[in-house]
């Protein structure tokens, strides 16, 4: 199923039936990739909304920043925004159209994405669980603001990757990444919140659909 809405693509993979409902915000048009390698993974059944059209350096950042290395893009952190849109437009209408309430709601993503999956438990109580896969945990003063900032509503789960070479690749504000996500990982374990990280090999873009249906696998495997 794919339809438009808040000026979105959406891409569901999989039957309602009350199953859980992962959203996942995409750069390009991997949502089918990533569902059926999640299948592959898990015999727990879930749905799998996929959005594309996004506005990447725009929507998925917390707050205005300048670019983390010479070849990219400011940005322009509208993430509130995009939430907002999220709540009030484009999972209501997800839900209408397949029709059943799910179980639950989750929230996934990957590189600046991820960091959107975190950032906005902070902003919504609406997602119960979360995976960032090679979350983009550098992103300026991020930590800082997880620590000293509560989640709207504890939740059941969290899933967080990286693959080992990614501390070593990028800009100096890049190459933080290792150790902000340890960082983040203690933050959320420090708030009693369920939360499980995996070192993958290779570098930031090693994998990426397989990364990503892990943390969708682990976040859909418990009650």
């Amino acid at each position: 199923m794919e339809f438009e809405s808040a000026g979105k693509r959406i891409r569901i993979s999989g039957e309602g039936n009350g199953n859980p409902l992962v959203i996942l915000n995409t750069v390009s048009k991997e949502g089918p990739d990533v569902y059926d390698t999640a299948r592959s993974l898990t015999d727990r059944p879930f749905t799998l909304a996929a959005i594309e059209n996004i506005n990447w350096n725009a929507e998925m950042s917390p707050w205005q920043s300048g670019p983390a290395a010479s070849w990219d893009a400011p940005y322009a952190g509208l993430a509130d925004n995009y939430i907002s849109d999220l709540e009030n437009i484009i999972i209501p209408e997800i839900i209408r159209k397949i029709g059943t309430a799910p179980q639950y709601l989750a929230i996934a993503g990957y590189s600046l994405g991820g960091l959107f999956a975190i950032y906005s438990l902070y902003r919504t109580s609406l997602f119960s669980r979360a995976a960032s896969a090679s979350g983009s945990m550098w992103f300026p003063d991020f930590i800082e603001f997880a620590e000293k900032n509560e989640l709207k509503a504890a939740p059941d789960r969290i899933y967080l990757s990286l693959g080992d070479a990614e501390s070593r690749k990028g800009s100096p504000l890049m190459r933080s990444v290792g150790e902000k996500t340890d960082m983040l990982v203690s933050i959320l374990r420090g708030k009693g919140i369920r939360t499980e990280f995996e070192l993958n090999s290779g570098n930031h873009f090693k994998d990426a659909a397989l990364r990503m249906a892990k943390g969708i696998r682990w976040i859909i495997s418990g009650t």
